[in-house]
Order: structure tokens, then C-alpha cells, then sequence
């Protein structure tokens, strides 16, 4: 006969085992709704899941991804910066002004663009910079410090371009070089033709040039090196262990003997940063510098974090959500433009998404506390 302890016992093992499944389904929704996605626009349309199609969604994804990862490590900290966009546009525009004034006064392309790169990725620095002192140091919201700098950013790249992009000045010597890196590949594909390194095969017929697969891009494999870099960081060194600490429990982190004003200044300056290389990374694919050309992703890159499972509360998220959540993006953008969709019909479906994220964190976030609740339960008795 069976004791009342035993059927405790198999009553909880059964409520474990499904908040257990809960808890799996919870913690990867992201990733199943991705899945799903990609299944459903290619059950509809097979063009999506071909080499060419895979590879224009990833290229046009590397812009709202690198934007996301710093703002990753900033919502962990219970921060925001919405200067970004801008930041991405003031790091277009320098960095191509750059390359234009040393290309067109005799300077190789080689340096024209080292030239660039430095100065666009050194101005970058800077909205991170101060965002991060007025934070940090003057205790000004970081909402209110980073819509601040928004402004100034903005008119800032506005005003170095009178307000235009920086395109036809740029040396053709440059723009080819440019052009090698932004729209190139380390693999290319051609049917009929066979698979090349580095560069695309010479006078190619217009058939086969309809047919060129790009299969690892140039930006793509860029992005991937910042995107290891930066999820190696946060999980497995002493500045991500600070930044989650400090998204946890500021005041605890500060008794702990971490510095927290420091951090918080690194942080921002990493957002910006990463900004910057999405701005040098535009410079590269469109030979032109454009004020606007961050814009229109700043809240795609927040999106992309809320999605990946990064709390707005500070003190969760990874790395790979994030990229999850930026892929989710570039496949409902894809996906959109093949099914012949308005694209305006994606800031909806975003919107909606990003709903869906919310609650998922509630959830998670009421069953950590139940669990906790049971273990000082399971503690006290």
C-alpha cells in the first residue's frame, strides 16, 4: 500500500518533470520560433532557404547584430543607449571622409582605408565615452544621457556631410578596394563552374553571373569574430561576471569591491564601439558614408536583445539569444521581400514579437522564483 510520503514524492516528481519541460521551452522559444519561421516562409516559397538567399539575409543582418551586441552587455547592467544609430552613421560618414581626402590626395588604397577604419572606430568611441561619464559619474538615467546624445550624434553627422552621403568623391582606386572587402567572399559558388577562393572567376558568361553564390561573405565572417569574442567574454571572464553582477544588484556589486563607475564607462564605450564597426562595415559594402545609415536599426537591435532573452531588469542574457533575436529579424525582412510583402508589415510583426519576449521573461522569471522558493522549503525542512 502505497504511504502518503511516497505519493508526495511521485506528485513532485511529476510537477518537476513538467515545470522542467516548461522551463526547456521557455528558455529556447526563440530558437524554436526561429525554426518555425524559416520552415513556414520556405514551405511557401523554397527560393528562401537557397545559398544566395541565406547569404543576402546574413550580410543584411550584420548591421543590426553588431549594433546589438554592445547593447547586450549595456541592458544587462539595466541600462539602455539609444545613441547607437547615430554613433553607426558618424562612424559612416568620418570614416568614408577619410578615405576620400587621402584617397584624392595621392595616398594609397591600402592607407586610405586604414586611415578610415581608425578614424571611424576612433570616432565611435566618443558618444560611447560620455555616455558613459554622464552615467556612471553625474547619475544621470541612462535613458535621458543616451537620447541626449542621440541629438548631438545626429546633428553632429548631419553637419560634418551638409547633410548628404559621402558616395561620388571616393577615389575609384578606393571604391574597388572597398568593394572587394564589403561585397566580396571567402568562398564563392558557380554552377557549372566549381567553387573558387577569395575572388570570383574572370569573364564570367551573364548566365553564370545570375547564378555567383557568395557563400561565406566578408562581413558575415567579420561579425562572427566579434560575436565569439564578445560571448567569450561575457561568459567565461571576470568583466562579464561584473556586468552581470551590476545588472543583478548595483549596490551589492559596488559592496563586493567592484568598480562599478569604471564599468559602466567600459560598457558604454563597447556599445558605441561595436556601433562603430556596423558604420565601417556600411562604408565597405556601399562605398559611401550615409548620416541616416544606423537609423532605421536602433530598435531592430533592441528587439533583437529583448527577443534573445536579455532582461530589461538587468542581470540575464547572453550572447547567443541576441543573435538568435537578430537572425529572427533578418529572416522576417528576407522572408517578407521574397513572399512579396510589404515590408512595413515587419515593424508589426516585431512589435509583436517583442510582446511575446516580455512575457516569456515573466514566466521565466516566476518560475526561477518558484524554484527558489522550494529549495529554501526543501532547506528549512
Amino acid at each position: 500500500m502505497a504511504t502518503a510520503s511516497s505519493v508526495n514524492k511521485s506528485a513532485s516528481g511529476g510537477s518537476d518533470f513538467q515545470e522542467n519541460v516548461i522551463r526547456f521551452l521557455v528558455d529556447n522559444w526563440s530558437w524554436f520560433f526561429l525554426i518555425l519561421l524559416i520552415a513556414i516562409i520556405t514551405a511557401i516559397n523554397p527560393v528562401f532557404l537557397t545559398p544566395r538567399s541565406i547569404s543576402s539575409m546574413l550580410v543584411s543582418s550584420t548591421l543590426i547584430l553588431l549594433m546589438a551586441l554592445g547593447q547586450t552587455y549595456v541592458i544587462i547592467t539595466a541600462g539602455i543607449d539609444l545613441s547607437i544609430g547615430w554613433t553607426v552613421g558618424l562612424a559612416s560618414v568620418i570614416c568614408a571622409t577619410v578615405m576620400r581626402d587621402v584617397g584624392a590626395a595621392g595616398g594609397a588604397p591600402a592607407l586610405a582605408i586604414t586611415l578610415g577604419v581608425l578614424a571611424g572606430l576612433g570616432a565611435a568611441i566618443v558618444p560611447g565615452l560620455v555616455n558613459g561619464v554622464l552615467i556612471a559619474g553625474l547619475r544621470i538615467p541612462p535613458f535621458i544621457a543616451t537620447i541626449g546624445m542621440f541629438g548631438i550624434v545626429r546633428g553632429a553627422a548631419f553637419l560634418l556631410t551638409d547633410g548628404k552621403n559621402v558616395v561620388g568623391d571616393i577615389p575609384a582606386t578606393v571604391r574597388d578596394s572597398l568593394r572587394a572587402i564589403g561585397n566580396g567572399s571567402l568562398l564563392y559558388r558557380i554552377p557549372g563552374f566549381g567553387i573558387t577562393w577569395f575572388n570570383q572567376p574572370a569573364e564570367l558568361t551573364r548566365e553564370q553571373l545570375r547564378g555567383l553564390e557568395r557563400l561565406l561573405p566578408y562581413p558575415v565572417l567579420i561579425t562572427a569574430v566579434v560575436v565569439v569574442i564578445l560571448a567569450f567574454v561575457l561568459a567565461r571572464t571576470k568583466f562579464g561576471r561584473h556586468t552581470y553582477a551590476i545588472g543583478d544588484n548595483e549596490e551589492a556589486a559596488r559592496r563586493a569591491g567592484i568598480n562599478v563607475n569604471r564599468h559602466l564607462i567600459y560598457i558604454y564605450v563597447l556599445a558605441s564601439f561595436t556601433a562603430g564597426i556596423a558604420g565601417v562595415l556600411h562604408v565597405f559594402r556601399f562605398t559611401a558614408g550615409a548620416p541616416n545609415s544606423g537609423e532605421a536599426a536602433l530598435l531592430d537591435s533592441v528587439a533583437a536583445v529583448v527577443i534573445g532573452g536579455t532582461s530589461l531588469f538587468g542581470g540575464e542574457g547572453r550572447i547567443s539569444g541576441t543573435v538568435v533575436g537578430a537572425l529572427i529579424i533578418g529572416v522576417l525582412e528576407t522572408g517578407l521581400t521574397i513572399l512579396a510583402v510589404p515590408s512595413l508589415w515587419k515593424f508589426i510583426v516585431v512589435g509583436l514579437i517583442i510582446i511575446v519576449a516580455v512575457l516569456v521573461n515573466n514566466v521565466q522569471e516566476r518560475l526561477e522564483a518558484r524554484r527558489v522558493k522550494r529549495e529554501e522549503h526543501a532547506h528549512e525542512g
